[in-house]
């Protein structure tokens, strides 16, 4: 027990060092506007964790993940307690490649802001008569730098993609921007049309890769949740407009709403979004949520 050190605290996950693997766990803490608000979200985390392993296993076809257990008899004894149970994942140890990979279905949020200006989202020229909401005619690509914690993602082009990545990989950066953007095309479509059957829109969402020890790309980090996508419910979908979601959005709106609120959200909406998340989790997996 003495190894298991606490290798990185982010805004909602710590992640520690098991040696040959990692253990990620998810927490109930929730951030919005780069802040982390004082509220937590009872079972965010364990939510968070298990839609993950969901879409881990369903989209082992196109690439491979990281995920190795969820199960914490996997963990060490440190993890046996309640606080870790469902909300923990034992996971490959890869190198990171520094890009986040935003893929975009539908127009809006930052896009739509974008687009109403000049047209384009991140420099990507679109069809003119879009309307807020809209499906694209096809998903685009728009991958970001990553932002240390307190700072912003940098949104770039498909062409600066290569170069970052070409900067910390001589000779690959054009193989892996190439490979990096096909698989979040592939991943996005093939859980977009699955989400769409079970009622529910994925209207964005972002992955991040890494090289495992054999230099293979594997998707790690989360996937396909409420904290890194734009879930929108299939039913009442309608253009023109901004749209109800599943995800965290309903708690920007209350903050955006309440500029004085001292990053503390009252127990009301703390309940609604919890709600909200553990319905998305249900309607995707057929399954009731338990911890």
């Amino acid at each position: 027990m003495a190894d298991l050190k606490l290798l990185y605290e982010g805004k909602v996950r710590e992640v520690y060092d098991n040696g040959d693997s990692l253990i990620m766990v998810a927490t109930d803490r929730i951030s919005a506007f780069d802040n982390i608000l004082k509220n937590k979200i009872t079972d965010k985390g364990a939510v968070l964790t298990q839609m993950s392993r969901f879409w881990f296993d369903f989209t082992k076809d196109i690439v491979q993940n990281h995920m190795l257990s969820v199960d914490v008899k996997d963990m060490p004894e440190f993890f046996h307690k309640a606080e870790y149970t469902g909300n923990s994942m034992k996971v490959k140890k890869l190198s990171m490649l520094p890009i986040e990979c935003i893929v975009r279905g539908y127009i809006t949020g930052s896009g739509w802001e974008s687009y109403k200006k000049n047209g384009t989202v991140c420099g990507i020229k679109l069809p003119e008569g879009l309307i807020e909401s809209d499906k694209l005619p096809e998903p685009i690509y728009t991958p970001s730098t990553k932002a240390e914690i307190g700072d912003h993602d940098e949104n770039i082009s498909y062409e600066q993609s290569i170069e970052v990545l070409e900067r910390k990989y001589p000779g690959k950066g054009r193989e892996y921007a190439s490979k990096l953007k096909e698989y979040t095309i592939m991943l996005y479509k093939k859980c977009a049309e699955y989400a769409l059957g079970k009622g529910i829109i994925i209207a964005d969402t972002k992955f991040e890769f890494g090289l495992d020890e054999n230099g293979e790309i594997v998707i790690g980090d989360e996937m396909l949740t409420p904290d890194s996508s734009r879930f929108w419910p299939l039913e009442g979908y309608e253009p023109g407009k901004g749209q109800p979601s599943f995800d965290k959005q309903f708690v920007r709106d209350w903050l955006k709403a309440n500029p004085d609120n001292d990053l503390l959200l009252p127990q009301e909406v703390i309940d609604k979004t919890i709600d909200k998340y553990k319905e998305a989790y249900e309607l995707l997996t057929g399954k009731a949520f338990v911890r």
